[in-house]
């Protein structure tokens, strides 16, 4: 068997696996939430994980995410807690004690997959919140743009919603494999990224890319048919410099500009897990 088929075989085993943990994924996450009601320190990471679920599947950006876990200091805490409430050694201090720290692995271990969550169960790859779409649509500042390999369209419906001219198109390749293009917020041309830059590239000044697919080389055909054409367009990417999205001859190859913009654009991309992913603009 070859690499790349060995490789795709993974992950479809890996989106299989996520697809049987999603049902579950909230009750845990409400379950905890429960029982670590006294301590906000948790609270507050549960409350974000529910209001951001809440506020996508109602088709809404959500809000900026903190880091989502649990605090290295919080078993500390949690033993000062217990003994405010009853004396060392008391019976029903080391029950709780044993009920909470036993529900701690898995907590953070939730926590941390609230990615995994969303891309399972929502097909969003990029987490696109509302304070970020609000610094893109200020950059943008109303000049035609196209979204290639939209999915879903998180980016040009939350731009749409703030008045920007967007048009959306994604192959709809994934379609079979995972969520990606089932749960469309907005019209989607079913267009490659290279055919929708054939026809509209003479109509825009800005390609949005976001999380391009692991290791496939379309970002850099992308990219080199943007360089090769007389359009004045700039390419602007999410994704995680060789880490899970993209490829690496296009990461290899790509001229990072406008630093200052770069840097207002990350300004409210949020970073709630160990994925370093953030806004590059690309000639």
């Amino acid at each position: 068997m070859n690499g790349k088929k060995l490789k795709k075989i993974r992950q479809q085993a890996r989106i299989t696996k996520k697809r049987s943990n999603t049902n579950n994924y909230l009750d845990d996450i409400r379950k905890y939430d429960t029982l670590f009601q006294d301590f906000p320190q948790i609270s507050f990471l549960t409350h974000n994980v529910l209001e951001s679920d809440r506020l996508i599947s109602q088709g809404l950006p959500p809000q900026s995410l903190p880091l989502l876990q649990v605090p290295d200091n919080f078993q500390d805490t949690l033993f000062q807690a217990i003994l405010k409430k009853y004396p060392m050694g008391d019976s029903r201090g080391d029950a709780l004690w044993n009920r909470y720290t036993h529900a701690l692995p898995n907590l953070d271990k939730q926590l941390r997959s609230f990615r995994d969550y969303l891309e399972a169960h929502y097909g969003m790859w990029a987490y696109i919140a509302a304070p970020f779409l609000k610094d893109l649509a200020h950059f943008i500042n109303g000049a035609p743009t196209l979204e290639v390999m939209a999915g879903n369209g998180y980016i040009s419906a939350g731009l749409q919603q703030l008045g920007q001219p967007i048009i959306a198109t994604d192959s709809k390749d994934w379609t079979k494999e995972n969520e990606t293009g089932k749960h469309a917020l907005t019209d989607i041309e079913p267009l490659s990224a290279l055919n929708a830059w054939e026809k509209y590239q003479r109509q825009i000044k800005f390609v949005i890319m976001s999380w391009s697919p692991d290791g496939v080389p379309v970002d850099w055909q992308l990219l080199k048919a943007i360089r090769e054409s007389s359009s004045d367009v700039q390419l602007i990417c999410i994704g995680e410099k060789f880490g899970s999205s993209g490829s690496r001859q296009f990461w290899k190859n790509a001229s990072y500009v406008d630093p200052e913009g770069t840097k207002k654009l990350n300004q409210h991309f949020s970073h709630f897990d160990l994925v370093h992913d953030q806004v590059y603009l690309i000639q």
